[in-house]
């Protein structure tokens, strides 16, 4: 089962708000929050999900490639 970030914040003991400002770096946290989020983060081995991330955003960082072939029926030579 994938670690979510609500088990992250569980784990800190801090809402899933907080550990979201630690993982973007927005907001003013004390040095003691971020330490404790990202201690969670390594013992539960999380990993912000990317995919997930470009669903929310108007980014999706991801570029597509379209290669033309002799197979392909609408190639005009």
């Amino acid at each position: 089962m994938a670690i979510k970030l609500t088990d992250v914040a569980k784990k800190a003991g801090v809402s899933p708000t907080t550990v979201s400002r630690v993982i973007n770096n927005y907001g003013s946290l004390s040095q003691k929050t971020i330490d404790k989020v990202h201690a969670a983060m390594k013992e539960l081995n999380y990993q912000p999900n990317s995919l997930a991330r470009s669903l929310q955003g108007k980014n999706t960082q991801l570029i597509g490639l379209i290669f033309p072939t002799v197979a392909n029926p609408f190639l005009v030579n």
